[in-house]
């Protein structure tokens, strides 16, 4: 899998894709990742790459230009699954989306900057806007790094037990269960019995009814 990350701050992300999950991903050669900065195509001598918007209004806006010299070459070389800008008034990021986008080969993530990017980027090339919530970020590298993070952790290979994911919170549309380990008691509280029963049939019912009780007690909006 490749994944394009359109930013101007591509040093952000040394440190979440220099180590865990990713790092292994792309010592694997499982993923590509390929950072592009609009300020190595600024539309004037000053090095600018954004604008006051027309209409007046506070903020500054990324120009087409820059963004567009990225992009025109990226989408030439090869074919694309997604061009994904985030923004926090795109659709709200789930896991469905993680798991659908973790069997595409080639992405491409735009970062948004600023007050935004000239509409016209978003009209022309972008395919799908996600958010990842109901709040506003300096910039879109930190959601471009959770989408990332939850995408290659998906594709087969990457994490050693591949099973592990598919047991995640919302995978099923519930929460996760408690888990426990060693020590068996700790201040007085007890691992349940029922996980030191071997018996697996009774031990996934346990585990079934409880992720139902924590996501009725603390999302229960995933039921409905």
């Amino acid at each position: 899998m490749r994944i394009d990350i359109i930013t101007i701050f591509p040093e952000m992300f040394s440190g979440p894709f220099d180590h865990s999950i990713i790092k292994r991903a792309r010592e694997k050669k499982l993923i590509e990742i390929h950072f592009h900065n609009p300020r190595n195509y600024p539309v004037n001598k000053y090095g600018s790459i954004d604008d006051y918007p027309y209409g007046g209004g506070a903020g500054m806006v990324m120009r087409i230009e820059p963004v567009a010299a990225i992009l025109d070459p990226l989408l030439a070389e090869r074919q694309y699954a997604e061009v994904i800008y985030t923004t926090p008034e795109g659709q709200p990021y789930k896991q469905a989306e993680a798991n659908n986008l973790s069997t595409m080969d080639n992405i491409i993530i735009l970062c948004g900057h600023y007050k935004g990017i000239d509409q016209r980027i978003r009209n022309i090339y972008v395919t799908k806007e996600l958010s990842v919530g109901d709040y506003v970020l300096s910039g879109g590298e930190l959601a471009a790094a959770i989408f990332t993070d939850t995408i290659v952790r998906l594709i087969p290979g990457v994490l050693g037990d591949e099973t592990s994911a598919l047991s995640d919170s919302f995978q099923d549309g519930l929460l996760s269960p408690p888990v426990y380990t060693k020590p068996l008691e700790y201040k007085g509280h007890k691992v349940p019995d029922i996980l030191l029963s071997g018996n697996h049939r009774k031990i996934d019912e346990w585990r079934n009814e409880q992720a139902e009780k924590r996501t009725r007690e603390r999302r229960p909006d995933l039921l409905e």
